[in-house]
């Protein structure tokens, strides 16, 4: 253990080891050579890669060996063992007990969790595993799993190698114990010198040398040399797969080369040991077992023997118990003897023989045991069913068997001698039995039935006699069968020929019956022929009988007779056909038997004979009845017409008294009511025409058959032609009254209606509603054009009357009252007309007024709402103020106007004002077109008359006195303000030209906004002095005074303006009116802005 624990700890620190080594000598042999220890290092590496493909492949081929036990396989070392599944299942085949089970799955925890179980397994097989863990193996890490692997094999396949040495010391570890085998198998071969697992094997003679030690048979190793290390190599690899069994775990280059792998080696010749070590147990075992084998053949042929004899016995006995229980005896008295004579010399001669043999076995048996006590070993049990007892049992049986056997002959004994009694009484009653057959079978074969109906039933009667004797004697019949099937079912010897007499009486019993119903058949058939023919007879007398009542003449004097008589003659036709199916039966079952094949009752001609003559009188029968229902059918089709034509005459005279005593109404009700029931009648005379039509035929048809008296049918016909002729001039003319009554009493209920029509209307026409506002009255004005609608569509049906009017029946037309009443619905219409063509006028002036009144309405608030404005707004004084007018204006006196902003940018800022004002102008205008529109309106209704012109005229009046008043305030207002933002716009305009320069503007401006100085002085004044301005200021002082002259000029014309608006507007509050300063341009010795009052002194200036 210490051993393998040291080798798999070498393995780990291998490459490192060699790598040291070899670099230590390359340093030594080449020291301070860099490009020498290069190639060195890559040669160690070269080498090391080269070991350890061969380990991979050795121990991939190893591993396949043992998984080759559970069918599994490997085809990659380093790939297969990372999931842990294979590497289980080889731990699992090499230890031979169960690892846990794999987990399935294909993650890294998987693999991770299959691999610890394995290497846990290996821990508790006092495995070490130096730094090596379940993730090492997981990622394919090609030095710790070959590392494994070889562990593995320390483990299960070197470690358990003990040899022992001469001196009967075991071997120190388990590698040097496989080295010392191979020393001990392959002493005294030539050439062959096994000192480690390396270089001893190249030449192949080693592993040649193994095989032919114990297997000498496969391999010629005088004829193998050391120079032919590949074919040695070859041969000893192919002897050991093919020949022992033994994977090929290596190739002749993988031993055949400088530096064999020891791994690789100790592996594949672990596998020689164990395959060898296993042969020479098996020998040893061998040996051993040859020793005692003498012992035992000796035994086991007495033993065979013993069986041999046992078996044959057992085997008689067997054969013997199924001879005598064998249950089958001679079928006769004389055979049942003798078999009772052979089985008393089977109990007398050959049972004792095998009597003595059963006790022969027995002291056999104890001879057998004997010997195997002496030996020492296990006592001999006899195979199943040969013991002793099994043969004492079998003797049992055979004895019972006997015993039953003997039982069985003696009762077959008693058995025969009474079927031979029953035998004698068969043949006793089969020849009483066949003579009485023979008898009645010639009895029964006689046909002597007779000719006639008596004759043949006598002869049934004593046929049925017959039948009931051979029915009773049909009891000893069975009474001799049943003895036969009893000796048949008791096995008697001469069965045969009790049958065949059985069956011989059976038959002529048979044959009798058959007879016996043959002749029954024929005597059926002659009594049903017989019976047939009795029928006939009776057929005849019947139709006879007929023939005498169809040949009677009476046809009957008039339609319920007639009827009668065609009623009666359908029972007759009715029984006649009744008795035609009855007749047709009697000739169909007669003509059956002149038809049979075989017996015949009677002669066939004879029969179809009385055939022909039964259907000749059925024929002639029902032409007699044919001939009879035509002669009734048209004497009734003759009085039928004469009933349906007196019914049509009565059917006339009925509506001729119904037309005479018919009206034509009163009134439109009555007449449609009479109309009704004249058309009912119309249609019931449609109806009767037609009737009348096929009468007229049938008696046309009548005549064309010239069976009866034409004159009489023809002066029918033509008093009844003559009748509805006169019946339908009367309906027509009656149906004209009726219409022209119709037409009339529709004329007037129309003119009624149309009249009622025109007095509603005319009370709807000439109503004073005319409305209390413009919606009503336009209201009444659509209902009114409806109704003028409505009249323009009657005025058809009122020029209508004149031409129904002259439709009418002229005793209607020419009627006094129906006259004036067209008339009075003309002068009416004519009046609702007119009428509606005033209301509608009137309706049209209504509405103009109401709608006069609502714009005069709507004009007044509108002056109403601008005055309130106007006096809220307030009119500066000065021009200072007019920024704060129009601040209070945009910002917050609650009139809706927006701010103008700061002075500096009041240019921008006033400009809302102008536009307040300019669209009070244009709503004025509107106004104006408003108040104009309505002066219009009332100048037209005024001109046409209308009632309410003095109320209209004054309201006209009142709106324009109310709108001059307003528009003269609103208007002086107004220019106030618009006078007051021109001069401020002025001055702006004036301030942006002289804001060009600031300094100007600082030395030239004056302390007021009227721009003048007290005391009536010059705006320039001693401040603006020319000779304290710059060169540039000089340059522009010139431009500045012309626009500010302009500016002063304007402003001075709006001041003034304003002041006479001011006045105007405030004269009629204050009194005294001030009269306007006035501009005097002319003077050009004063400036801009400076006002002359007119009123004052010459001279006197005013500055404003």
């Amino acid at each position: 253990m210490g051993g393998c624990r040291g080798s798999w700890g070498g393995y780990g620190r291998c490459y490192r080891g060699a790598a040291g080594g070899l670099q230590e000598m390359t340093w030594e042999a080449i020291a301070g050579s860099w490009g020498g220890a290069l190639f060195e290092c890559s040669r160690i590496k070269a080498l090391a890669d080269e070991r350890d493909a061969v380990q991979k492949k050795t121990f991939t081929k190893w591993v396949n060996s043992h998984l080759a036990r559970v069918s599994c396989r490997i085809g990659d070392l380093y790939a297969d063992l990372r999931d842990g599944y294979v590497l289980t299942r080889l731990l699992e085949v090499l230890s031979g007990e169960q690892l846990p089970k794999p987990t399935r799955g294909r993650m890294r925890i998987h693999s991770l969790e299959n691999v610890d179980k394995a290497l846990q397994f290996l821990k508790e097989q006092r495995v070490h595993l130096e730094n090596v863990g379940s993730h090492d193996i997981v990622d394919g890490n090609h030095r710790l799993t070959l590392g494994l692997i070889w562990t593995i094999i320390l483990r299960f396949q070197i470690q358990v190698i003990k040899i022992k040495t001469e001196d009967n010391r075991e071997t120190r570890s388990a590698k040097d114990a496989l080295l010392l085998w191979c020393q001990m198998k392959t002493a005294g071969y030539p050439e062959v010198n096994i000192q480690n697992f390396t270089t001893s094997w190249r030449d192949g003679l080693a592993f040649n040398a193994l095989i032919h030690k114990h297997r000498p048979d496969l391999i010629d190793f005088h004829k193998l040399t050391k120079s032919n290390a590949t074919y040695n190599l070859q041969q000893a690899f192919n002897t050991a797969e093919q020949q022992l069994g033994l994977s090929k775990l290596l190739d002749p280059e993988d031993v055949n080369m400088e530096d064999p792998d020891e791994k690789s080696i100790i592996t594949y010749v672990v596998s020689f040991y164990h395959y060898f070590s296993k042969m020479k147990a098996l020998a040893v075992e061998g040996k051993r077992i040859g020793k005692v084998l003498d012992q035992a053949m000796e035994i086991e042929a007495i033993i065979e023997r013993y069986e041999a004899l046992a078996a044959e016995l057992l085997a008689w006995i067997q054969h013997t118990i199924t001879i005598i229980s064998n249950q089958k005896f001679a079928n006769s008295l004389t055979g049942v003897q003798q078999q009772l004579q052979a089985f008393t010399a089977f109990c007398t001669l050959e049972k004792p023989v095998k009597f003595q043999e059963k006790g022969n076995l027995e002291v056999l048996l104890f001879t057998i045991q004997s010997k195997l006590r002496a030996n020492n070993r296990k006592l001999y049990i006899p195979s199943e069913g040969k013991s002793i007892s099994d043969i004492n049992k079998a003797w049992t049986c055979l004895e019972k068997a006997e015993h039953e056997r003997e039982v069985s002959l003696r009762n077959e004994l008693i058995r025969q001698e009474k079927l031979e009694l029953l035998a004698q009484r068969f043949d006793h009653k089969a020849v009483m039995r066949e003579t009485w057959l023979n008898e009645n079978q010639r009895l029964v074969s006689q046909d002597n039935f007779g000719y006639d109906l008596p004759a043949v039933e006598a002869a049934m009667k004593k046929h049925e006699a017959i039948e009931a004797d051979i029915s009773s004697y049909q009891e000893r019949i069975q009474v001799v069968v049943e003895l036969a099937l009893e000796m048949e079912s008791e096995g008697y010897y001469d069965t045969k020929r009790i049958s065949a007499q059985k069956d011989n009486i059976l038959r002529q019993w048979g044959l009798l019956t058959e007879l016996v119903r043959a002749r029954r058949a024929r005597l059926e058939q002659n009594l049903a022929l017989q019976k047939i023919f009795q029928e006939m007879v009776y057929m005849i007398d019947w139709m006879e009988e007929m023939q005498v009542l169809l040949v009677s003449k009476d046809l009957g004097k008039h339609l319920l007779e007639v009827e009668d008589l065609l009623q009666k003659h359908g029972l007759l036709e009715a029984d006649i056909s009744a008795q035609t199916d009855r007749v047709q039966a009697l000739n169909a079952a007669a003509l059956k038997f002149s038809e049979l094949e075989g017996y015949q009752p009677c002669d066939p001609q004879i029969i179809c004979n009385r055939v022909n003559h039964v259907q000749t009188c059925l024929e002639e029968l029902g032409e007699l009845a044919g001939k009879r229902r035509k002669e009734l059918e048209d004497s009734r089709q003759l009085w039928a017409f004469f009933q349906e034509m007196e019914e049509a005459e009565a059917w006339i005279r009925e509506k001729e008294q119904i037309l005479a005593a018919k009206t034509c109404g009163r009134d439109l009700s009555s007449v449609l009511t009479l109309t009704n029931k004249h058309k009912s009648m119309l249609g019931e005379l449609g109806s009767r025409r037609a009737l009348l039509h096929q009468t007229m035929k049938r008696g046309e048809q009548i005549l064309a058959k010239k069976r009866f008296s034409p004159s009489g049918i023809q002066e029918k016909m033509r008093e009844v032609r003559l009748r509805w002729k006169k019946l339908e001039e009367v309906t027509g003319l009656h149906q004209q009254r009726l219409q022209e009554a119709l037409n009339f009493f529709q004329f007037s209920a129309e003119t009624d209606d149309l009249v009622a029509w025109l007095q509603d209307t005319y009370r709807i026409v000439s109503s004073d509603d005319f409305g209390h506002d413009d919606y009503s009255t336009q209201a009444l004005l659509r209902k009114h054009r409806a109704v003028v609608e409505e009249v323009e569509k009657h005025r058809a049906a009122v020029l209508a009357l004149r031409k129904q009017l002259a439709l009418l029946a002229p005793e209607h037309r020419q009627g006094v009252d129906v006259q004036i009443r067209v008339v009075e619905v003309e002068q009416l219409y004519g009046e609702v007309a007119e009428v509606a063509v005033l209301r509608q006028q009137w309706l049209q002036d209504a509405l103009a007024v109401y709608r006069m009144f609502s714009e005069v309405h709507a004009c007044e608030v509108w002056v109403d709402e601008k005055e309130q404005w106007l006096e809220r707004m307030e009119v500066p004084e000065e021009l200072d103020e007019v920024e704060v007018v129009q601040h209070r204006c945009v910002r917050g006196d609650g009139n809706g106007t927006g701010c103008l902003g700061p002075l500096p940018h009041r240019r921008t800022h006033c400009s809302p004002l102008l536009p307040r004002f300019e669209s009070l102008d244009q709503e004025m205008n509107s106004v104006m077109g408003r108040i104009l529109d309505v002066n219009q309106v009332v100048q037209q209704l005024v001109d046409g008359g209308h009632p309410s012109s003095e109320e209209v005229r004054s309201c006209q009046d009142h709106l324009n006195s109310r709108y001059r008043c307003g528009e003269g305030g609103q208007a002086c207002r107004a220019k106030s303000m618009l006078g007051v933002h021109h001069a401020q716009d002025g001055l702006h305009t004036a301030w942006g030209v002289l804001g060009s320069g600031n300094e100007l503007w600082g030395c030239w401006q004056t302390p007021t906004l009227g721009l003048s100085q007290p005391g009536g002085t010059s705006p320039w004044g001693p401040a603006l002095q020319y000779n304290s301005l710059s060169p540039s200021q000089v340059l522009v002082m010139p431009k500045v005074d012309a626009v500010l002259v302009a500016v002063l000029v304007e402003g001075s014309i709006l001041v003034s303006s304003h002041l006479h608006l001011q006045v105007e507007s405030g004269g009629g509050a204050g009194g005294a009116q001030e009269e306007p300063t006035q501009l005097c341009p002319e003077d050009p010795e004063l400036p801009a802005g400076v006002w002359r009052d007119e009123g004052a002194g010459a001279g006197e200036e005013k500055s404003h």
